[in-house]
């Protein structure tokens, strides 16, 4: 067996001569690529010429994986697809989950409302897109290993682009320069399989723009990337627009802040979505979709205008990517009522979760074999006992408390549960899931971070993209498929896993 299929690697690198040669390559080869980010402020800020771009944190080799957890995560990406999209259509259901945590949360009770008004107007729009990303988690139980979903990520699903290029990374350093260490890999050892982030997010990109049709009041059509001001992951969006452009369809990209200054409703009955350029506001094109990399977190909504300006796009006939209700049904609670279905039902009891979205029994057991426990904070029998854990400092060590946020760095993990507990009104705790801990199998691997090489310890997180395009009224799927794979790896230490807030960083798999 190799010391691949163990999980380490040679990581001694003995030489000094040695250890900067990989270092300097991967540097040359990622800003040639464009696996890069923009600079923290405390970087660009003692740079006086203005750094434009550093290396993407990245591992020096890529991370072993289980080749039967990689294939079940692929496989069953479009019945996760299918079920979200099911979900987004289910307002019933969507709002009585609101209800259950809005009064705790009121970012979600704001999305609620924008819903509510545009829904009393009337939507123009029953195509909805999804560009999602489902994590999972390998889960060491004995000696059986089996992928467990950490969440479902219905908006701003990052990294598809940079994810290609971590791919093709490895792939030239299993080629050139791991056959050159003291303790060589040799390439024939290394499984690595392809992958096709950027152009699989293209493709459902694509698919909603040509299901938008031509303007009927004479505009060019285009897509907007939404992004947020000053956006460090820069680079990973440019890989998927140029992709986009590639086709022969025009992107624009749009700060969140200035939607209301840079778009407008057409003056006729389909409440058509303009954009003007900045540099030349007499050329006007009718924006067929919208992709939100931003509006996902109560940060980019500091104000009234930015709440109005999520309406004007929700009230266009725009396709939004995700829309409001897609992006509901990314909250973590939704997460938790869908595991429900874990246990078993008494007879006569109200039909399962799953089974009100999905009619297929295998596709339901698949989807049953990835869920972990995950339990409500509320005051139904369940969350009184879930209550008694988070409170208990040593039962609350085997889990996580999770808000329904996205973005990183909104957890509060083990012996931090009790402690915040206690700054939240008690009223408010249903805004929260608790969530059994995935255990991982024990990996090593050397990060590349900022120039400076951290070896040791490292956990991996597996996301695996899809891309969804559905008729919300018709209740009609019209595209769906897997769309490549994401793998983020954190030092063991960690708990936080974003890349771009810090914690985590790019890698790719090696099957085993």
């Amino acid at each position: 067996m190799s010391s691949l299929t163990k999980g380490s690697y040679p990581l001694a690198l003995d030489t000094a001569l040695e250890k900067e040669r990989l270092i300097q390559v991967i540097k040359d080869w990622s800003i040639a690529h464009g696996l890069a980010v923009r600079p923290p402020p405390a970087v660009a800020s003692n740079d006086p010429e203005g750094i434009l771009a550093i290396n993407a944190p990245v591992t020096l080799f890529p991370s072993p994986f289980p080749k039967s957890c990689f294939e079940e995560a692929k496989a069953i990406q479009t019945t996760y697809n299918e079920l979200y999209a099911r979900i987004s259509q289910d307002e019933e259901f969507l709002g009585e989950i609101v209800q259950e945590v809005a009064a705790g949360d009121e970012f979600i009770a704001n999305l609620w409302n924008i819903h509510v008004r545009v829904k009393k107007e009337g939507y123009l729009q029953d195509l909805a897109l999804g560009l999602f990303r489902s994590d999972y988690m390998v889960h060491q139980n004995s000696d059986v290993l089996q992928i467990k979903q950490v969440e479902f990520n219905t908006i701003a699903s990052s990294f598809g682009g940079l994810s290609s290029q971590t791919s093709l990374l490895h792939k030239h350093l299993a080629q050139t320069e791991y056959p050159l260490l003291k303790e060589a890999i040799p390439p024939s050892t290394l499984d690595l399989p392809d992958n096709q982030s950027t152009k699989g997010l293209a493709v459902g990109l694509k698919a909603a723009f040509d299901a938008y049709g031509k303007s009927a009041i004479g505009h060019q059509t285009c897509v907007i990337f939404l992004v947020q001001g000053g956006e460090r992951n820069v680079f990973d969006q440019r890989h998927l627009e140029y992709e986009l452009q590639a086709s022969q369809t025009p992107v624009f990209r749009l700060p969140f802040s200035d939607i209301l200054a840079r778009t407008s409703i057409a003056d006729s009955p389909q409440r058509e979505l303009l954009y003007r350029l900045p540099s030349n506001p007499s050329h006007v094109f009718e924006v067929a979709v919208v992709y939100l990399r931003a509006g996902y977190g109560p940060g980019d909504y500091p104000d009234t205008s930015a709440w109005e300006g999520r309406f004007q796009i929700e009230r266009s006939r725009a396709i939004t990517c995700p829309s409001v209700l897609t992006q509901l049904a990314g909250m973590k609670k939704v997460q938790q009522v869908l595991t429900d279905v874990a246990t078993s039902s008494p007879p006569g009891s109200p039909q399962p979760p799953l089974a009100r979205f999905i009619a297929d029994e295998a596709k339901i057991a698949a989807l049953k074999r990835t869920f972990t426990a995950i339990f409500p904070l509320d005051t139904s029998p369940a969350g009184l006992e879930a209550r008694e854990l988070a409170k208990d400092p040593q039962g609350c060590l085997l889990y996580v408390m999770k808000p329904q946020r996205e973005g990183g760095g909104n957890n509060f993990y083990r012996s931090a549960i009790p402690a915040h507990l206690k700054t939240i009104p008690e009223e408010h705790w249903g805004s929260f899931i608790l969530m059994e801990l995935i255990m991982p199998p024990p990996l090593s691997n050397t990060i590349l971070r900022a120039g400076k090489l951290e070896q040791g310890g490292v956990i991996c997180e597996l996301g695996v993209y899809g891309t969804c395009l559905w008729d919300q009224k018709r209740r009609e799927i019209l595209h769906n498929e897997e769309s490549g794979y994401l793998l983020r790896t954190k030092g063991d230490q960690s708990e936080e896993g974003g890349v771009a807030a810090g914690f985590g960083c790019m890698d790719s798999v090696a099957l085993v």
